[in-house]
């Protein structure tokens, strides 16, 4: 059985993934543009609908698996480790979005990305015991 902090992170997590997902493809398509490395080989625009459907799928997953919960947060964990690089990219091009409108901001931002993947591993899995 999960523990309530366990159960609190998951689902925040999945929540948010689904919100994150639903303004991808809504009304923060262009922010989130600004997040798309040059060597992606689609269309920014193409390529943040598709990570758009991803994430509100992994968040729907966290909110409702309850049998796959750790395969689903495995893969919500490599999913953040895939898009670090956008991250990371909209730092080193000085590329605004969602008020990360200076260098300093934009990379404190990527000390948060290990935080979503500890967070994805850790809330579901069950505590040892």
């Amino acid at each position: 059985m999960s523990s309530p902090a366990r159960t609190i992170g998951h689902l925040f997590l999945g929540s948010a993934l689904v919100f994150a997902g639903v303004s991808h493809l809504t009304f923060a398509r262009d922010e989130f543009q600004a997040q798309v490395p040059e060597s992606v080989p689609l269309d920014p625009d193409t390529t943040v609908v598709a990570s758009g459907v991803v994430e509100v799928g992994l968040g729907a997953a966290l909110l409702l698996s309850r049998q796959r919960r750790r395969l689903v947060g495995t893969i919500a964990a490599l999913f953040f480790i895939a898009v670090f690089p956008g991250n990371v990219a909209q730092w080193m091009h000085h590329r605004d979005g969602f008020g990360l409108d200076t260098d300093m901001k934009r990379f404190v931002r990527l000390f948060f990305q290990p935080v979503l993947v500890v967070l994805a591993l850790w809330s579901t899995r069950e505590p040892r015991g």
